[in-house]
C-alpha cells in the first residue's frame, strides 16, 4: 500500500485472466455509483463551507480530506504514486474449465465513510444551531419578563421608601421571595451562556441591588416604618423646642461683684467691638481695661495704654471716667510716662501697675498725681523679650487683677521658661506666694486669672482663640479646658479681667473688645 496525501489508498495486480461479462458488467456499476457518490461530496464540500463548527467533530483535518476527495485523477498517473501493472495471482479451474483466480481492488479510491461523517456531524451541527436559536428566542421573552417584573418591584421598593405607609414582616418577604426568584432564574440563564452576554450580566447586577435595597428598609424597620416616622416626628419636635429654648435669652446665674462662689468659666460671649484705641490703627499692640475697687466696685475709671508702633515702649495713656465718654472721646485725659515696656499693664485701685522699661522692675503709677508710687524688682523674673507670649513681644512680665488683689504672671530661667504666677502686696509690691506651673509661657498667647485660678489662651486659627488650660492656685492642680474665643483680628495683645462686671478687657490688633463671661453654679 502506497499513501496518498496522508490517506492510505491499496493498489491492486491484475491477473491476465478472461472476465466474465456478468463482472464487466458488475465493475461499470461501480462506476456509476461513484459518479454519484463524487456528485454527494460536491454538495457534502458546499455545506461544510456554511457549516465551520463540523472541524471540531471530525478526527482528520478538512483541508487535507477535501484535498484528497478533489484531487483530479490526474495525479493518480504521478509517477510517484503508480502502481505496479502486473502481478502473479494464483488461480484455479472451476467444473465447467474456466480459470479463476481472486482479485484484489484498492481500500476504495473513494473515502465513503468519511463522506458519512462529514453528513453527520453536518446533521448534528444543524439541529444543535437551531436548539440554540431556539433557547435564545425563549431567553429574549425570559429577560423581556423579568425586566418587567424589575421595574415593578423597584416602584414597589421607591413608594415604600418615600410614603409614610405601613409595611409589615410580610411585604418584606414577598419582595424577598420575588427578588430571590429572579435572581435563582437569572443564574440559571448564565449557566446555559457560553461566554459572557452584557444584557443578563446587567440584570444580574439590577437583581442584586433590589436585594440591597430591600434589606436595607427591612433593618431599618423591623416593624413597620410608620413608626420610625412617628419617632422622627418625634424628635424633629424636640430638636425644634430645644432651638426654641436656644433662641431664647436665658439670663446667666448671677455672681455679685467680687463674689467667687461659681464653678469657674463655662462660656464665652460673641465679642462686642468698642471702638478703635484713641491712637489709630498703626497702633497695634497694648492694653485697655476698667479699674476695679473693692471698696467701690461701681466706680467707672476706663483707661486705655496703647504701645508705640514699636509694640514695645508705653509712653501715653488716657483715662475716661465712664463707658460713654470712653465710647464719644468726651472728657478723656491724656498722660506721658518715662517708660514702660510691653502689653502686661493692669490698673488696680487708681494705680496702674506695669513692667518698666528694660527691666525686671515693677512699676506701680498713682494715676491721680501721674508719679511713681513704688518700683520693685520681681525676683529671677526673665525680661527683654526672653520669655514673652505666643505672637506677642515684650511681655515677659504680665499683671493680673482678680477677686482677691493683685498677681502678676511671667517666667524665669530656673522654670525654665514655664509659667510662673506670684501673688503681689499691691501696696508695697512685695512677693506674698508663687506658684511654678508646667505650662511652657511662650506657647500661651495670653493669660488671665479669675478667683486664683490661671486661664491660657491659644490661637485655633485667625478668627478663633481657645482657652486651653488652667492653673487652681488655690489646689494648686492644672486641667486642660476647651472654651472657644471668636476674635475679629488676628492677634489678642492683652486680656485683663474685671471683677466687678465680670468681663474681659481685650486688646486686639489695636481695637478694642470686650467679652462677657458666663459661670457655672458650683457642683456639689
Amino acid at each position: 500500500q502506497t499513501p496518498i496525501g496522508g490517506i492510505p489508498r491499496a493498489h491492486y495486480k491484475r491477473a491476465p485472466a478472461v472476465l466474465s461479462p456478468s463482472y464487466l458488467f458488475a465493475e461499470k456499476m461501480k462506476c456509476a455509483n461513484l459518479a454519484v457518490l463524487l456528485v454527494f461530496l460536491q454538495n457534502a464540500i458546499a455545506l461544510n463551507a456554511t457549516t465551520t463548527t463540523t472541524l471540531q467533530n471530525v478526527s482528520i483535518p478538512l483541508p487535507t480530506l477535501v484535498a484528497y476527495l478533489t484531487e483530479p485523477q490526474a495525479t493518480l498517473n504521478k509517477p510517484q504514486f503508480m502502481p505496479e501493472p502486473f502481478a502473479n495471482v494464483t488461480g484455479s479451474l472451476n467444473n465447467n474449465g474456466v480459470c479463476q483466480c481472486s482479485v484484489y481492488l484498492p481500500d476504495t479510491t473513494f473515502p465513503v465513510q468519511k463522506v458519512e461523517i462529514l453528513e453527520i456531524t453536518a446533521r448534528v451541527l444543524s439541529e444543535k444551531f437551531e436548539s440554540e436559536l431556539t433557547k435564545v428566542s425563549q431567553y429574549t421573552k425570559a429577560i423581556e419578563i423579568y425586566e418587567q417584573k424589575i421595574r415593578n418591584l423597584t416602584i414597589k421598593v421607591e413608594h415604600m421608601e418615600s410614603t409614610s405607609v405601613s409595611y409589615t414582616e410580610l411585604d418584606f418577604q414577598f419582595l424577598k421571595l420575588e427578588i430571590n426568584e429572579m435572581e435563582r432564574l437569572v443564574t440559571q440563564l448564565k449557566s446555559t451562556l457560553v461566554g459572557s452576554n452584557v444584557i443578563v450580566e446587567q440584570l444580574y447586577v439590577e437583581i442584586r441591588n433590589l436585594t440591597v435595597m430591600v434589606n436595607q428598609l427591612e433593618s431599618l424597620d423591623q416593624h413597620n416604618i410608620l413608626a420610625i416616622r412617628r419617632e422622627i416626628v418625634t424628635l424633629q419636635n424636640r430638636l425644634k423646642e430645644c432651638e426654641k429654648d436656644r433662641n431664647q435669652t436665658t439670663a446667666p446665674p448671677y455672681f455679685p461683684p467680687g463674689s467667687c462662689g461659681h464653678g469657674g468659666i463655662v462660656n464665652i460671649s460673641q465679642p462686642n467691638i468698642v471702638q478703635l484705641n484713641w491712637r489709630g490703627f498703626p497702633f497695634k499692640y497694648g492694653a485697655w481695661g476698667r479699674d476695679y475697687s473693692l471698696q467701690t466696685p461701681e466706680k467707672d475709671l476706663y483707661w486705655v495704654a496703647p504701645l508705640n508702633t514699636d509694640g514695645r515702649l508705653l509712653e501715653y495713656y488716657r483715662l475716661h471716667n465712664s463707658y460713654d465718654d470712653l465710647l464719644l472721646f468726651k472728657n478723656a485725659r491724656d498722660y506721658r510716662i518715662v517708660y514702660g515696656e510691653g502689653s502686661g499693664t493692669a490698673v488696680y485701685k487708681n494705680f496702674m501697675y506695669y513692667n518698666i522699661y528694660s527691666s525686671r522692675d515693677m512699676g506701680k503709677l498713682d494715676l491721680n498725681t501721674n508719679t511713681l508710687a513704688v518700683r520693685k524688682t520681681l525676683p529671677n523674673a526673665a525680661y527683654g523679650n526672653r520669655f514673652s507670649y505666643a505672637g506677642v513681644n515684650w511681655q515677659d512680665i504680665d499683671f493680673a487683677v482678680d477677686e482677691s488683689g493683685l498677681w502678676v504672671i511671667y517666667s524665669t530661667e530656673e522654670s525654665t521658661g514655664n509659667i510662673v504666677i506670684s501673688k503681689l502686696n499691691e501696696t508695697t509690691l512685695d512677693v506674698l506666694h508663687t506658684w511654678k506651673t508646667r505650662q511652657y509661657k511662650p506657647s500661651v498667647s495670653n493669660a488671665f486669672i479669675i478667683c486664683g485660678v490661671l486661664y491660657a489662651t491659644r490661637p485655633v486659627n485667625t478668627r478663633k482663640e481657645e482657652i486651653f488650660y488652667t492653673y487652681d492656685t488655690n489646689t494648686e492642680q492644672e486641667a486642660k479646658v476647651s472654651i472657644i474665643i471668636d476674635k475679629m483680628l488676628e492677634t489678642v495683645q492683652s486680656i485683663n479681667y474685671n471683677p466687678s462686671d465680670h468681663i474681659l478687657y481685650v486688646f486686639n490688633d489695636g481695637y478694642l473688645v470686650k467679652y462677657n463671661l458666663i459661670f457655672q453654679p458650683v457642683l456639689h
